[in-house]
């Protein structure tokens, strides 16, 4: 992963954005909406540029461009077709350790702005880091597609009743499982029919709720022969994203690990035994998501015999998975 993924919080923070083109229209439209207080350097510029300028949404800076312009400003953005300008910007910029986009130059960029579907306060971006925009596109059009507006509702709904979620479940597997169940049910399915009323009402009376059973804990073996990582299915990565704890054989590299939950629980065993499939089977008795990630099935047996109260399901990879109880 050569750059790192955050989201900026740039309302009323200052950016220049150099070009008074379409491109440079765009880019501003995008930091407008973030709330930025843009800067534009331009001799000429869009129309729409134009009335923004007059409205006093941005401000325009005619003259040709000062280095000392980057001194107070939190990003740069380069939309001109200039390559020499271009690459002095960048370097002016690098020098004030100002964080600089150059539009369709990755090399000269130290951030880029990723393709974006904006469910609100959901935010979905896709960057393939420069490599091919047109695959990030391609990407970002599919999710468009598969992603409603209920997601954004969902989203804004949680973090009304957040507070009062953490309150109510201050174990953060309980939480979880909490959140799964209202996104599969009644929760997102009222949202889904626009009634919002509904959905909040459903949650409200699953948030008070003190009758549900506790969730079913199931534990997952994954046999990843070699711990190759390319083979991982995606049954296999759902469960890895989805455990709260997961137990990887001593021979699983980095390359593996990092595909885990962030915040699951994380172990290490060259074998097992002892009491580790009981520790396990208490977990997922307990309502716990295990994996357990494995060069081969051999350790089947044990965790059936360590199970009796929870789902027991193999994925072998470049295989099928079975639930096996």
């Amino acid at each position: 992963m050569p750059l790192y993924p955050l989201f900026a919080d740039l309302d009323q923070r200052d950016v220049l954005v150099v070009g008074g083109g379409d491109v440079a229209t765009r880019k501003v439209e995008a930091l407008l909406r973030a709330g930025a207080r843009v800067r534009v350097c331009a001799p000429r510029v869009s129309a729409q540029l134009a009335d923004w300028i007059a409205t006093g949404r941005v401000q325009h800076l005619a003259d040709a461009f000062e280095p000392d312009w980057l001194d107070d400003v939190w990003l740069v953005v380069a939309a001109t077709d200039d390559g020499v300008l271009n690459a002095r910007l960048a370097g002016e910029a690098a020098a004030r350790k100002r964080l600089v986009n150059v539009v369709d130059d990755a090399a000269l960029s130290t951030f880029q702005v990723p393709v974006v579907v904006d469910r609100d306060p959901l935010l979905v971006a896709i960057s393939s880091t420069g490599a091919a925009p047109m695959l990030a596109r391609r990407l970002g059009r599919q999710l468009e597609s598969q992603l409603d507006d209920a997601w954004g509702d969902l989203a804004a709904l949680f973090a009304r009743h957040r507070e009062a979620i953490r309150q109510r479940f201050p174990d953060l597997a309980e939480r979880r499982h909490w959140y799964d169940a209202q996104i599969d049910g009644e929760v997102m399915a009222r949202l889904r029919h626009a009634d919002t009323g509904g959905a909040e009402r459903a949650l409200l009376t699953a948030l008070q709720s003190r009758d549900a059973p506790p969730p079913r804990g199931t534990i997952t073996l994954i046999a990843l022969p070699g711990g190759n990582a390319p083979q991982l299915t995606l049954h296999a990565l759902r469960a890895m994203h989805q455990a709260d704890h997961v137990l990887f054989h001593d021979s699983m590299g980095d390359a593996v690990v990092m595909l885990a939950r962030r915040d699951a629980v994380r172990s290490v065993a060259a074998t097992l035994d002892g009491d580790v499939p009981g520790s396990l089977g208490a977990q997922a008795a307990a309502g716990r998501r295990v994996v357990v990630l494995w060069p081969d099935t051999s350790p089947l047996s044990v965790l059936d015999d360590a199970t009796a109260d929870a789902m027991l399901e193999l994925i072998e990879c470049g295989g099928q998975a079975r639930r096996l109880r």
